[in-house]
């Protein structure tokens, strides 16, 4: 039975990228057995010192992410008295980098993960706001960054999803007057609610297109003024009941009005 060889996976961060790259290139030699070891976080000259001591002893190769250039050079400088094969995964690629776009890499650990990590958390804020548009689980209320409410066509939605991008989650509540608000929202922090208003004119002509695309007539009594004026009047109690702080999105674009509410929530934590 062939025996396996020993491949020292090296890296200041994780060390995934290298044990991948690893594994596509064992994958290639389909009669060796290729046993991986992964040596992660490596610190100093000590950590690097360990795997040079053991990848001696077994003749193995080290492949190696590592970004810190002093430690890169410690473990060439070390690789090579001892006669071990290491291979460097990254730099290569990193210098053609530098040498293309005319800029100085980072040279920190880590840096994919916390992208990933970045990444993740968007997606995971915009599912959020999807299920939880438009009051459809008041549950969800509790679990949210921000919650937003105003009565229909106050850009309540694409402001939740603007915002699940900047990675907030965010619930957003209608107010109807028909219709009590969900008890929760009462139970939230006020200083995690935002109110959206709306003059009645602004809302008036956004409703009728709104009625418009929708193939109906413009004189439904969701675009009436004493409608509009009635649902105004009691978003404007429930949002003094709240205590939340209100703006007005008459003019505003989506993301001046989202400038607006992340600037409300900067300022908050700076006073806290």
């Amino acid at each position: 039975m062939e025996r396996s060889e020993v491949v020292y996976v090296v890296s200041d961060s994780v060390g995934e990228t290298a044990e991948v790259v690893v594994k596509a290139v064992a994958s290639q030699f389909n009669g060796r057995q290729v046993e991986i070891r992964r040596n992660s976080y490596v610190e100093d000259a000590g950590d690097i010192e360990e795997v040079i001591s053991v990848a001696r002893q077994d003749h193995s190769i080290i492949a190696y992410t590592i970004v810190v250039p002093s430690l890169k050079e410690y473990l060439d400088r070390r690789a090579s008295q001892e006669g071990i094969l290491a291979i460097d995964l990254l730099n290569p690629l990193m210098d053609a980098f530098a040498k293309k776009f005319n800029k100085t890499p980072k040279h920190q650990p880590g840096m994919m993960r916390m992208l990933d990590d970045e990444y993740f958390r968007r997606i995971e804020a915009i599912e959020f706001a999807v299920k939880y548009d438009d009051g459809r689980d008041p549950r969800g209320i509790a679990k949210a960054d921000i919650v937003l409410i105003g009565v229909s066509r106050t850009s309540k939605t694409p402001l939740s999803m603007y915002l699940a991008h900047q990675r907030f989650k965010v619930a957003n509540v209608p107010l109807v007057p028909e219709v009590p608000p969900p008890v929760e929202l009462f139970e939230k922090p006020r200083s995690n609610c935002i109110g959206l208003i709306i003059s009645p004119d602004k809302l008036n002509a956004i409703r009728k297109e709104r009625l418009k695309a929708l193939g109906l007539k413009s004189q439904a009594n969701y675009a009436s003024f004493d409608r509009i004026l009635n649902e105004l009047d009691y978003a404007e109690k429930i949002m003094k009941r709240v205590g939340c702080p209100v703006i007005n999105v008459s003019n505003k674009a989506v993301e001046e009005t989202a400038s607006l509410i992340l600037d409300i929530f900067k300022s908050r934590r700076e006073s806290c």
